[in-house]
């Protein structure tokens, strides 16, 4: 309907999702092979291990750590943090490992030099504090328990 109404803006509406459908592929690849090596690797036992209910301050670290560390588009990690999900980790983890990605290595110097050192490490550590008390607040809520489909 809308077709007949304004051809010209459906074509250039066309052509932009085309442009960004086409943008997004090699990020829908990335995923794929991203989730295919983690099925083929990390095995149920050891996420449960090192992410599950039962993996105490280990488990805070790798995702404090691995949250820093993450680069990328966020949606590339929402699928493969559900397939970890599915296969153990907790649900508090997953909130600390997302909030965690706030911090951006490469642009801390850039940080730095616009609020100096003192501030960045107190923010630093405010969001790493805060991302644990998320991810507490969501393993209570969630009373500990993995969730499946």
């Amino acid at each position: 309907m809308l077709y007949l109404l304004e051809p010209n803006s459906i074509y250039k509406s066309l052509q932009i999702s085309l442009t960004i459908f086409i943008q997004i592929i090699p990020v829908i690849i990335m995923v794929i092979i991203l989730m295919g090596i983690s099925n083929y690797f990390l095995k149920r036992k050891t996420i449960i291990k090192y992410l599950g209910r039962e993996s105490g301050i280990r488990g805070w670290l790798l995702a404090i750590t691995f949250g820093i560390l993450s680069h990328g588009s966020i949606y590339v990690w929402y699928p493969f943090l559900k397939d970890l999900h599915k296969q153990g980790m907790r649900i508090g983890l997953i909130a600390v490992f997302l909030y965690n990605r706030a911090i951006k290595i490469p642009l801390l110097p850039i940080m730095i030099f616009y609020f100096g050192i003192p501030f960045v490490i107190v923010l630093m550590v405010y969001m790493i504090l805060a991302s644990i008390i998320e991810g507490k607040i969501l393993d209570v809520i969630n009373g500990g328990e993995i969730e499946h489909d």
